[in-house]
């Protein structure tokens, strides 16, 4: 749902001032439990979850619980559009809290709004105690002209890199959202990863032509993966996003601008949203915060630490994710690259992102959250995929944190001394989780409106335990195939 730049009343006459869309993967807005991004001047705000009544205006109701919430949360922006109303809503975009438990809360929505997002300011704050917001400069570089009228530069060449394998038919939703991108300078590049047939190679060929570069990387594992794509795009930025995701049209502008604003950027990540939420699976994930890290933007710089976080830069998963990330090229191929004993596809199941966000922050290098860059994620449908899920963050977590102190054991005095604080933080976290709410649906991220069941957990701690020994099997295993190989 895009809102108008005033909260006036009349707000959606003529749908001039709110106009509301299905997000992908979503049909037309009907009634039922409907999740909804709220924009405003294109710039993402916050999540809502509400309900419209049969035979009620979708754009008008959900409009007025928007209106509402933000009146709630002591917005300047007041009054409630007219028409009809119901159904839950947050107490404030960016800070939903669930109503009613629906097993199937229904399809997401999207206001796409206009092509240039504007520069008002988000005032839901950090997403969580310890982050840090980018009090440095304009959140948007490239934007309009500021009050001196220097216009900031805009986004420098870029590159995507998609690893892929075997799913051909989610690839080419995603390379036909990456193509729509209004970024004026970048390319494409897809990683056919070991594959097993030639359907990727065969898509590429003749559905995009030279629109797409096609590489083949034969050793299996994403972060294998991520490096041949490195090593084969020719930009100043290089930015990694999945074969299951749909960018919006700006995502790679977004993502990339704040590069050209700080020369000491190494990494850029952004907001990942559910493009569907049917299944419990689905509800559960994003009810617990998902991929998402929020609406505020963040920058956090290893010269000025975030106050209340006592494991970093080590807690990264706190910085974004692989579905969502992007690189100064120069700096990542700096430090090496991704490990390729990390990553999915290896006995390490998970942790390659981690260990690029670390390694860069470890060189002195800052790295910046931007809720502007948006994708929209096809989370997992079912129990089995979930319980997959849990077990390889587990271990790719304490994968990571292995492959950091092997490679660089220069590091392990500093891990060691914020372990004990950042134990106790973890069990402090744990407890809370532990004590949440019961029923609800997900209605912005981190709401933790359903319990996280006790199995995930154990799951999450199985993966943790499994996480050091997947990690020395994955770089056994890559140095036999080395060996194979000559």
């Amino acid at each position: 749902m895009e809102l108008g730049p005033d909260g006036g009343q009349g707000s959606t006459a003529g749908g001039a001032q709110a106009v509301l869309r299905p997000g992908p993967g979503s049909g037309p807005v009907t009634a039922g439990e409907v999740f909804v991004l709220v924009r405003r001047g294109g710039r993402p705000v916050g999540t809502l979850l509400g309900r419209v009544p049969e035979g009620a205006d979708p754009e008008q109701v959900l409009t007025a619980l928007a209106r509402a919430a933000e009146r709630r949360a002591g917005g300047s922006r007041a009054g409630a559009p007219g028409g009809t109303t119901g159904g839950s809503g947050s107490e404030r975009p960016g800070d939903t809290r669930g109503g009613t438990r629906p097993e199937r809360p229904g399809d997401t929505t999207d206001g796409t709004g206009p092509e240039r997002p504007g520069d008002t300011t988000d005032g839901t704050g950090p997403e969580r105690p310890g982050d840090t917001t980018d009090g440095t400069g304009p959140e948007r570089p490239g934007g309009r002209a500021g009050r001196s009228g220097h216009v900031p530069p805009g986004p420098p060449r870029a590159a995507v890199v998609v690893a892929t394998r075997e799913r051909a038919g989610q690839l080419a939703r995603a390379l036909d959202s990456l193509l729509a991108q209004d970024h004026p300078r970048f390319e494409i590049v897809v990683v056919d990863n070991a594959p097993a047939t030639e359907e990727t190679r065969e898509l590429i060929e003749r559905k995009y032509g030279e629109r797409v570069r096609y590489v083949r990387e034969p050793v299996p594992g994403l972060a294998v993966a991520h490096n041949r794509g490195l090593a084969a795009v020719r930009s100043e930025v290089v930015a990694f996003t999945d074969d299951d995701v749909v960018a919006d049209p700006r995502w790679l502008t977004e993502l990339t601008t704040p590069f050209a604003a700080d020369p000491g950027l190494g990494c850029a990540t952004g907001l990942i949203l559910p493009a569907r939420l049917r299944t419990p699976a689905q509800v559960l994930l994003e009810s617990h915060g998902g991929f998402a890290k929020g609406f505020a933007p963040r920058t956090y710089d290893p010269e000025r630490p975030p106050a209340g976080e006592p494991l970093f830069p080590f807690a990264a998963g706190r910085f974004g994710s692989g579905a969502n990330m992007a690189f100064r090229t120069e700096v990542l191929r700096r430090v090496g690259g991704f490990d390729p004993a990390t990553g999915a596809g290896t006995p390490a199941r998970g942790g390659d992102d981690l260990y690029g966000f670390v390694r860069v922050l470890a060189q002195g290098h800052r790295l910046h959250y931007t809720p502007r860059a948006l994708v929209w994620h096809h989370h997992r449908e079912t129990w089995r995929d979930l319980e997959t899920q849990a077990y390889g963050y587990g271990a790719g977590l304490t994968a990571y944190l292995t492959a950091i102190l092997v490679n660089r054991p220069a590091l392990l005095p500093a891990f060691l001394a914020r372990l004990p604080r950042g134990l106790a933080r973890a069990r402090t976290l744990s407890a809370a989780r532990r004590a949440d709410g019961a029923a609800g649906t997900p209605g912005g991220h981190d709401a933790r409106t359903h319990p996280w069941p006790h199995r995930l957990s154990r799951l999450q701690r199985r993966g943790m335990l499994y996480g050091p020994v997947g990690y020395l099997r994955a770089r056994h295993a890559l140095r036999t195939l080395t060996r194979e190989a000559r």
